[in-house]
């Protein structure tokens, strides 16, 4: 993930700052427990589309 891209990239739901998660290729957002997908390279930034964290996974 490109780091410039990720310091302009935010959370489309709360507007807080994002985290990228290597393993899971995934942009995590902790204050809402959600996780954007990236396919193909390009961030999926939709609510829709977005995983929610279980209860028992860390946040990065």
């Amino acid at each position: 993930m490109d780091s410039k891209l990720l310091e302009i990239l935010v959370c489309p739901v709360c507007k807080g700052p994002l985290t990228y998660r290597k393993s899971e290729r995934e942009l995590i957002c902790k204050a809402d427990r959600l996780a954007y997908p990236i396919q193909d390279g390009i961030p999926v930034m939709l609510e829709s589309e977005a995983r929610r964290l279980e209860p028992e996974e860390e946040p990065e």
